[in-house]
């Protein structure tokens, strides 16, 4: 059986091109700008520095984005606040009701395998205005593969950052919040345990989400992205500890699951199962790259004989095949190498509609080189020099699931998806997706 998403507000996510540019202003800004502030310093989803600088493509020029996307008009969007004249003022002020509802603070806390991120917006229209942001890597899924629980270190690097969000959340008098743990606490013998001490030590109840769930956020973060298009789309979203995949149908308002995919493997999970050994050679590099596609493939096998009718739908000459997106670290770098950035711009990447063999490419080379070549790469350094290769081996197989000629690119994901959850008042309806005729 399919489900369909709730809509985001009573207009759902019905916009215009530039509409999707603005839904959500860019969450670390402060930080990429290099102000003082409570996000100054952070890093996003897979541990890599999310620093903003003037974007340098070094002589590239990046792919056409869609049509009407103007980066232009993006940057006049966001943030942006329009004083009507004296005389208007009053005509165009909010009623008193609405004036409240528009202050009002909701938050989204992500607790993933690699990173803890939170989210703090003011709804704005069907969309909404980023007035806070977090992001601090803990890997508190390190050295799960091997002992089935969270390590002590790990634990106190995830409460120190969750620390800093309690204290953000009261700083923000937010009105309404929800806080999610993904699978590094499904998966951990004592994640309950842990669960529990982060509510007595913050005050922070996490909510350890399912699999199905964590697809149905993601879809609901940054399904705005998708290219315009007849036809199924995939959209997949590569953690640390799991990837998900997730079949579409899209609609005039939001879209329609047809089926979905969840496998424990992500960037963390994958890297300790299949360690880089010291002394490496080439051959050995190459072995092991294949070595994580075959593991990822062979969890995938399923749900490949599942896309099989969809992969062979019969298209238009003119069509550029099926629709892919992509949310996660992996894509986000791997846009930024393709467009020789020397720091991360999200503006020049979220959005972006890069061709696939373009990324089959890069991810082809970063898996021959070793680790001190990858480090020297600007938009991978030390901090992802070590995952990103599993990242690509994920990438590469489902790349090898869905023979999308382009793909898109999204800096958003779960913690949009709760806003847009907890300001469009679905929250309280949450639910795991319905089981489908076919189980996993």
């Amino acid at each position: 059986m399919a489900e369909s998403l709730p809509p985001a507000s009573h207009d759902g996510d019905r916009r215009s091109s530039r509409g999707r540019r603005r839904a959500n202003a860019d969450p670390d800004s402060e930080a990429r700008k290099g102000k003082s502030g409570p996000a100054a310093g952070v890093k996003n989803k897979d541990g890599r520095p999310d620093g903003r600088a003037p974007s340098r493509t070094n002589g590239k020029h990046p792919p056409a984005r869609r049509s009407g996307d103007s980066r232009a008009a993006a940057r006049r969007g966001e943030g942006r606040t329009d004083r009507p004249a004296p005389a208007a003022a009053a005509a165009a002020a909010p009623a008193p009701a609405q004036a409240t509802a528009s202050r009002q603070a909701y938050a989204a806390i992500d607790l993933g395998t690699n990173n803890c991120r939170l989210l703090i917006a003011r709804a704005q229209g069907e969309n909404f205005m980023v007035i806070d942001a977090f992001s601090r890597v803990v890997r508190l899924g390190e050295g799960l593969a091997q002992s089935g629980r969270l390590s002590d270190e790990a634990m106190e690097r995830a409460l120190g950052a969750l620390k800093v969000c309690s204290q953000k959340l009261r700083r923000r008098n937010v009105h309404l919040a929800r806080s999610v743990a993904t699978e590094a606490c499904r998966r951990a013998s004592n994640g309950q345990a842990f669960i529990d001490r982060v509510r007595e030590e913050t005050g922070i109840v996490l909510d350890v989400i399912s699999a199905q769930e964590e697809a149905r956020l993601a879809v609901l973060g940054c399904h705005v992205l998708l290219e315009r298009g007849e036809g199924p789309a995939m959209i997949f979203d590569i953690g640390g500890g799991s990837t998900e995949l997730v079949l579409i149908e899209t609609g005039d308002v939001v879209p329609r699951i047809i089926d979905w995919q969840s496998v424990p493997w992500g960037v963390v999970s994958l890297t300790e199962s299949f360690p880089a050994q010291e002394g490496e050679d080439d051959a050995q590099r190459l072995a092991r790259y294949r070595d994580m596609r075959r593991k990822v493939a062979d969890s995938f096998r399923q749900f490949s004989r599942r896309l099989e009718p969809f992969r062979t739908i019969p298209r238009e000459e003119s069509e550029d095949g099926p629709r892919l997106l992509g949310t996660s670290g992996t894509v986000t770098t791997l846009a930024s190498v393709h467009l020789g950035l020397e720091q991360y711009d999200r503006q020049a990447v979220d959005g972006l509609i890069v061709p696939a063999q373009a990324m089959r490419t890069i991810a082809s080379d970063l898996s021959g080189m070793d680790f001190g070549q990858r480090a020297e790469l600007p938009c991978i350094g030390h901090d992802r020099a070590e995952l990103v290769v599993a990242g690509c081996a994920i990438l590469e197989t489902i790349l090898d699931l869905w023979p999308a000629t382009k793909l898109g690119v999204a800096d958003r994901g779960i913690r949009e998806g709760i806003l847009r959850s907890l300001m469009g008042g679905t929250h309280a309806h949450s639910r795991p997706l319905s089981p489908r005729e076919k189980p996993l």
